[in-house]
């Protein structure tokens, strides 16, 4: 785009074609333009206040293949610095304080203006959570899950929230403006009001009813779409992001990847990467990762998700009716509501558990993962550890990776996928360990015992004990399997020193920041660096965020070998190679037998009561093969030849370790 200093005033002759098309100016002397400025190109346009027009020339070709010349016509301009080979056409008001650059389209607008001053979205007060706005975060261009996390989350780290308030409110002043900017490559076209919006690169705004207060952090290779429609107020999108049909948005902050439509409607709510969000409603969220909800009468509200499906009709209460709407609710990743599902807040779900059913009392099962939620006769129900066998659990993990939607080259939020983690293993041992307590404590077997306003059935307890062991030596087995792959030993003292941890980043408490799991420790580190002063800028923020996910794999080991010091009851310095052989015998049995299980899960999908609806109008041999034409028969299908295939290769990784270990004497 060119720079003021490259215009010159208008020639009396490029007034005279101009006032020839039709264009007026109560001071022409105000009007600047560039060598290339073609004044025929100009026509019925009113100019106003300081105006800078840049080469017209080239031609624009829409998708249907109608060509015009760039130029502008049929508008009103007002204190404006258009670049080159710009159109705007039909401008039904005016466009007003308007930075516009290269190779922008602007057809059949109303109004487009900047008023005043304005941050364009930066600094706006989001009330995630709780509705009174006790977990307020202030949402700027750049916001990640990871920092929003920590603003809304740790309160009781009031200095480090505070400083990082200061350096949004500190960013939004730096880049408010009384210009709007409508950045290279944009296209507006018929949308009718358009207030102090920052529009980025090669975004499409199209057919939007109105946008006010806001920024389109568009770019090249990720662009932004804004439909038809859509009514946004006080908002940031980020790259790749697509909100359309008739979508409502207010103080709303829309991260990379997302995609919001079909009248969805969302107030004071924080978007993270790749979510999606159809037909519903959401008041009050923090929609980390990966949360989806598709379904009409779908309100999520005051809640924290992530690596979420909220099935049709899924809703929670956030207050009854005292102090108003306070309460809260945290579903930890990777959890499910089935239709109609309910939950009164305060409770928190643990990871991966599925929700079904209607739940009248506050409950926590943040200490039992993968568990079903059920009610039964307005009892709640908890079946622990069974998600584990669930072939959806492992058909979402690998879904994930494949859905990540952002391709811009800078990726904003942190996003560990790995289904078994140190994070969801330490709840594990929670778990079994919080299972056996509940055993003990009740005395002799039981029918059923009762947890935290739940009812857990003695079968259900044995199980969920054994199937969270399953887990742990699968998780242990893999770490000490990667540990020591590619290596040749000759003796325990070599196998030792392999197996010890170089560093003790990674010991103690993990936990889930919105995508990134990393230990306590070092979440503790960074907030006392931001505290110190040492960390005084958001990029130094967003640099240890990014540190923290590379050095994921690093700190699992670190924590993987205290746990396993533990289980196998000496320190890492007095493991052996029969210790070694003991552990991944119970590996290769935990991963064989979980395969097992969810092989058998898959089988479900194929049995008799599954063709039900199939071979409409034939017997049992055409209901056979419809179901086969449409669902593919079960050896065959992706999801079980990936189970028996991951049987073959983890068998083999083990009893190549196996042979490796045993060379030592």
């Amino acid at each position: 785009m060119n720079t003021p200093n490259k215009y010159h005033s208008l020639f009396d002759s490029e007034i005279r074609i101009l006032k020839q098309n039709g264009c007026k100016s109560n001071d022409w002397s105000k009007v600047k333009v560039s060598a290339g400025f073609d004044p025929s190109r100009c026509q019925n346009t009113i100019f106003s206040g300081d105006v800078f027009i840049g080469d017209l020339k080239g031609s624009y070709t829409d998708k249907s293949g109608v060509t015009m010349q760039c130029g502008i016509s049929n508008a009103h301009i007002h204190n404006c610095n258009i670049g080159s080979d710009v159109l705007i056409v039909n401008i039904g008001e005016y466009i007003a304080n308007y930075n516009i650059e290269d190779n922008v389209i602007i057809k059949n607008c109303g109004k487009i203006h900047t008023e005043g001053e304005s941050s364009f979205g930066n600094g706006t007060e989001v009330a995630v959570l709780n509705e009174a706005g006790g977990r307020s975060v202030t949402i700027w261009d750049k916001l990640s899950a990871q920092q929003a996390y920590i603003i809304a989350l740790y309160r009781h780290r009031a200095k480090a929230v505070k400083k990082i308030g200061q350096m949004v409110m500190d960013y939004s002043k730096k880049i408010t403006s009384d210009h709007g900017v409508i950045n290279r490559e944009s296209q507006i076209i018929n949308c009718r009001h358009i207030r102090n919006v920052k529009i980025g690169p090669y975004s499409k705004v199209e057919g939007a009813m109105s946008l006010n207060e806001g920024s389109i952090n568009s770019c090249k290779e990720d662009p932004v779409f804004i439909g038809p429609g859509v009514i946004m107020e006080h908002f940031i999108v980020c790259s790749g992001s697509i909100v359309t049909e008739s979508t409502l948005i207010d103080k709303c902050f829309i991260g990379q990847g997302c995609v919001l439509g079909k009248h969805y409607s969302a107030e004071n709510s924080l978007f993270f990467a790749n979510c999606a969000g159809f037909h519903g409603e959401a008041c009050s969220i923090f929609a980390g990762p990966y949360t989806v909800t598709h379904h009409k009468s779908t309100l999520l509200i005051a809640g924290i998700f992530s690596f979420m499906n909220a099935g049709s009709g899924s809703n929670q209460s956030n207050h009854m009716y005292k102090l108003g709407p306070i309460h809260q609710g945290i579903m930890e990743r990777g959890s499910k509501t089935t239709s109609d599902s309910y939950v009164l807040w305060p409770a928190r779900i643990g990871p991966f558990t599925l929700v079904m059913g209607r739940h009248y009392k506050n409950m926590d099962t943040s200490s039992l993962p993968f568990s079903y939620l059920i009610e039964s006769n307005d009892e709640s129900i908890l079946v622990p550890g069974i998600n584990l066998r669930s072939v959806g659990t492992i058909r979402d993990a690998q879904k994930w990776p494949k859905r990540d939607r952002r391709k811009d080259p800078e990726k904003i939020d942190q996003v560990n996928f790995n289904l078994l983690s140190p994070y969801t293993i330490r709840k594990m041992f929670e778990g079994r360990d919080l299972l056996r307590r509940i055993k003990s404590v009740a005395g002799a077997v039981s029918s059923s015992y009762t947890y935290n306003n739940m009812v857990i059935k003695g079968e259900s307890l044995e199980r969920g004990i054994a199937l969270y062991q399953t887990g742990i030596n699968k998780f242990l087995g893999n770490s000490l399997i990667k540990r020591l792959e590619n290596t040749r030993f000759k003796s325990n003292s070599d196998l030792q020193k392999k197996l010890a941890p170089d560093k003790s980043a990674g010991n103690g408490e993990w936990v889930d920041l919105a995508g990134l799991i990393a230990p306590q420790r070092m979440v503790d580190k960074l907030l006392d660096e931001i505290e110190s002063g040492k960390l005084s800028t958001l990029e130094a923020i967003e640099e240890e965020f990014r540190n923290m996910h590379k050095s994921y794999y690093e700190w699992e080991w670190i924590w993987a070998c205290e746990r396993l010091e533990k289980e196998i009851g000496k320190p890492v310095n007095e493991i052996t190679a029969s210790d070694v052989l003991s552990m991944v015998e119970k590996w290769k049995k935990s991963v064989i037998d979980l395969d097992k299980m969810l092989y058998e899960d898959a089988r479900k999908e194929f049995n008799l009561s599954s063709r039900t609806g199939f071979g409409i109008d034939g017997g049992e041999d055409v209901k056979k093969l419809d179901f086969e034409e449409v669902r593919g028969d079960f050896e065959s299908n992706s999801v079980v030849s990936a189970i028996q295939d991951h049987i073959k290769q983890k068998t083999a990784l083990g009893d190549e370790l196996i042979e490796r270990i045993n060379e030592i004497k």
